[in-house]
């Protein structure tokens, strides 16, 4: 099989189909396109997300917070705790160990997240470092997202930029040979990515202005992104390719590796989805925070397409991220 995420064909063949058992207090269970799990707790809900890190060895620590407050942050409920469990092979050293820590602390204390428990273990069954991290959040049960009442018409938004964890990662892991290929300065701007990888703030702020779905941009990158999206919110879509916001050191980066940066890994960028009334708000307000927004597209009655200049391609279903190519 190929790395990378389950193909989503086979995720609801091999592993949602099987799940039978359900409970009246899941408000939101797992389905292609839901970043995460929402319980009812009465007044409050209780949102739920779990991600590993395994495409890269640097920053795993931030990164290993960051996604899954992200995941929670996409239903525009606050994280509050993470669960970490870390998997090293004998050969890890306890500086390296300390080094993931500090990141994962710097990360939580950054997010106001506190990391309450989990795992950690020396094994031979890994033969690198792997992390998985689960994080917990509250929202007010009335404030719960609600992909069933997306509309056609409606628009499709996008923050920051496509691939910027990806191109963190490969600017990261392949710095070396990077080095002789793009200047120093767009080295620089890839790598300082990893400090964009949090979408928990505008998360937070368009679960509070309203917006009908959000979804966190991972594995597969935007297109792989809208495509879930539209499985979640079971409408069509139609974004336009001229649109979507790539950076400089991006597009040199997939240049060099022959990748698409638009089926990249993107946590860091939030897909949202909203009634036309929102909009301008969504945008003044992500903008006093200096968060790049950008709409990319509208909802349709059906199929998942991309405008690009006269042309109009069906996007694919998401396949093994553009990532693995290089790493």
């Amino acid at each position: 099989m190929e790395i990378g995420k389950l193909p989503n064909e086979l995720l609801e063949k091999l592993v949602i189909s099987r799940i039978k058992n359900k409970r009246e207090d899941v408000i939101t269970r797992a389905g292609v396109g839901e970043d995460c799990a929402v319980i009812d707790y009465g007044k409050y809900s209780c949102v739920l997300s779990t991600d590993p890190i395994t495409g890269a060895t640097h920053n795993i620590g931030r990164l290993a917070v960051n996604i899954s407050c992200n995941d929670v942050a996409s239903n525009g409920a606050e994280p509050v705790a993470i669960l970490m469990t870390i998997m090293a092979p004998p050969s890890i050293k306890e500086d390296d160990i300390k080094v993931i820590m500090d990141d994962a602390g710097q990360a939580s204390k950054e997010l106001n997240v506190e990391i309450v428990g989990g795992h950690t273990e020396i094994t031979d069954a890994v033969n690198r470092t792997i992390i998985t991290t689960t994080a917990i959040g509250k929202q007010l049960k009335v404030k719960t997202l609600k992909p069933e009442e997306v509309k056609v018409g409606d628009k499709i938004l996008l923050t920051k930029m496509a691939g910027i964890e990806g191109t963190s990662i490969i600017a990261s892991e392949l710095e070396e040979t990077l080095s002789t290929e793009i200047s120093q300065e767009l080295l620089k701007q890839a790598k300082g990515f990893i400090n964009d990888i949090s979408v928990v703030k505008e998360g937070m702020i368009c679960g509070e202005i309203g917006v009908k779905y959000m979804h966190d941009i991972t594995e597969g990158g935007v297109l792989g992104a809208v495509w879930e999206a539209s499985k979640a919110i079971k409408k069509g879509v139609l974004i336009n390719k001229t649109d979507i916001p790539i950076a400089e050191s991006t597009k040199k980066i997939c240049d060099f590796y022959n990748i698409d940066p638009l089926r990249l890994i993107s946590s860091g960028s939030m897909l949202i989805v909203c009634g036309n009334e929102k909009v301008d708000i969504i945008k003044q307000e992500l903008r006093k925070n200096s968060i790049v927004i950008t709409v990319i597209g509208e909802v349709t009655e059906s199929g998942v397409f991309m405008k690009d200049g006269d042309e109009i391609e069906e996007i694919a279903p998401p396949e093994s991220d553009e990532l693995y190519k290089v790493i």
